[in-house]
């Protein structure tokens, strides 16, 4: 069965076995990607060698999407409504989707998790446009990850955040940004895979070109480091969502579950991880921390 958030078996002493996601594409996007193995894959945990258990392919199975759009975005984002719905619609029959606004440092849903893409697509309106009205988007990302609308751990837990990224309690790039880091441990605690669309919430004149830039650079540090994808077009909006939602789309159809031993401590903590592929023409997205809980499944 696969799991999309990090779970753990019973394990030796001081080791634990950890499933995470991976992605493997083909350099040429318009390609599928060759057949990979385990062999194919190292994996380094807290800077040494983690030994390869399983690979196991997830198309197909459960998937649980949210569409996490910033409460401060302006009404301009009503163009690109079209474009969310039809990659909604494009999801699998299975998959279970929400749509979510940023307001106030919270997640907010208008209705839990549905298969039903018609009935999803029904809390999907233009945000208010307030500036600031999100507080930070990472608070509102921590907030998803901390109360994910659903108990099915079985699932894959994926989340496309709709901002410009910029955090508002501290607007320069700072990599150690506290709210930042704790979004991501909380993503990755949660076994939460980020995607990002870079979306100005004001026109230029309201803000420096530095804070856009600090914002998509945060942008692409948490999707980085839980293993999905930023995507973004200069530092002004895109005329369309459309072909990044066809990249996604790709990027769903061939992910992995990947399993391998990690050193395990007394009580839960979040290491660091490596993983990289020896195989010609892949390019690989994967986690670069995981949530290691000695002999036993993460709580939320």
């Amino acid at each position: 069965m696969a799991a999309a958030w990090p779970a753990f078996g019973q394990s030796e002493q001081g080791k634990a076995q950890v499933q995470t996601i991976v992605t493997v594409m083909n350099k040429n996007d318009k390609e599928a990607p060759p057949p990979v193995q385990e062999k194919d894959f190292k994996v380094a945990v807290n800077g040494k060698s983690a030994n390869v258990t399983e690979l196991n392919p997830l198309r197909g199975t459960g998937l649980e999407m949210v569409v996490l759009i910033d409460g401060s975005a302006r009404t301009s984002l009503g163009r690109q409504l079209d474009d969310i719905s039809k990659f909604v619609q494009s999801l699998p029959p299975n998959a279970a989707v929400g749509i979510a606004y940023m307001e106030n440092g919270r997640a907010l849903f208008a209705q839990a998790l549905t298969t039903d893409k018609a009935k999803a697509l029904k809390s999907l309106h233009l945000p208010a446009g307030t500036p600031g009205s999100d507080a930070s988007p990472y608070f509102c990302l921590s907030d998803l990850a901390k109360n994910w609308p659903s108990t099915n751990r079985d699932n894959r837990r994926e989340v496309v955040m709709i901002t410009d990224g910029v955090d508002r309690y501290n607007l320069r790039y700072d990599p150690d940004d506290p709210y930042v880091q704790t979004a991501i441990n909380d993503s990755v605690r949660a076994g939460l895979v980020v995607y990002s669309i870079y979306w100005t919430s004001q026109g230029r004149i309201d803000r420096s070109l530095y804070q856009n830039n600090a914002g998509q650079s945060l942008l692409a540090q948490v999707t980085q480091t839980t293993g999905g994808n930023a995507y973004w077009e200069g530092l002004g909006n895109p005329v369309s969502f459309s072909p990044y939602f066809e990249d996604l789309s790709r990027r769903i159809e061939n992910q992995y579950e990947l399993g391998f031993i990690a050193p395990a401590k007394a009580k839960p903590e979040v290491m660091s991880v490596k993983v990289k592929i020896e195989m010609p023409n892949t390019k690989l997205d994967a986690p670069q921390r995981v949530y290691v809980v000695p002999g036993g499944v993460a709580q939320q």
